[in-house]
Order: C-alpha cells, then structure tokens, then sequence
C-alpha cells in the first residue's frame, strides 16, 4: 500500500533552519531520519519544501484569481515536506511518521494514496 508521510513543523522549528545555533542538530536529525527512511527501501519519491514565507496562495472567489504570498497568519503548522512510501500496512507507515523529527514539535500525516485514475476515452 502506498502512504504519504507528510511533515507539519511549528514556526519556531522551521526557523531552527537558519539559525546558526539550532541548524546543525535539525539538519542531523533530519538526515538522520531521511538516510533510516531510504535505507529501508520503502520510499517511493518524496521531497522537501522551502520555507512557508516563499508559498504563493491561489484561491478562485467569484470567478476572479485571488492570490497571496507567504502562508497564512492562522496557520500554526506548516507543511515542510513529504515521503510517498510503499509499505505493507498503515501500521508500518504509522511506525515511520513517528520517527519523524517533527512529530514532536508538530505533527505527522498519514494518508493512502489514491490509485491512478484512468483518463476517460
């Protein structure tokens, strides 16, 4: 069964990337997690995003294009990144996101996959 993994950090972990002092144990712990992740052969793809404040929102109201950088002033988590992983249950799948740096400063989802969709003929 396929599942993403997908990564929600807090503000203050994701500004732990560029601070000098708090960068290389979240960086560690980060190449630590992903190395255990494609080691175990689990992976399917996968990646990391850039920060929330180089997001571009795109929302449709009234037929008009409304756009808006940077993430939303409501939004305590934001999404750092993702693994789509092949594993044999959801319970497997459960045991990595909890591996995950993040799921103790903020929180990991895990959602199966959809099958392809056939395109109608």
């Amino acid at each position: 069964m396929q599942f993403m993994i997908a990564f929600k950090e807090t503000t203050t972990e994701v500004a732990r990337r560029d601070d000098p002092a708090a960068a290389p144990a979240y960086w560690g712990a980060w190449g630590a997690y992903i190395g255990a992740l494609q080691q175990s052969g689990i992976v399917v793809s996968g990646n990391g995003l850039q920060p929330p404040r180089t997001a571009t929102h795109v929302r449709v109201e009234g037929g008009k294009r409304q756009v808006q950088d940077g993430p939303f002033a409501d939004t305590h988590e934001h999404l750092g990144g993702y693994f789509i992983v092949e594993t044999a249950s959801l319970d497997e799948a459960l045991e990595w996101a909890a591996r995950a740096p993040c799921a103790s400063a903020g929180s990991v989802e895990v959602r199966p996959v959809l099958p392809p969709m056939n395109a109608a003929a």
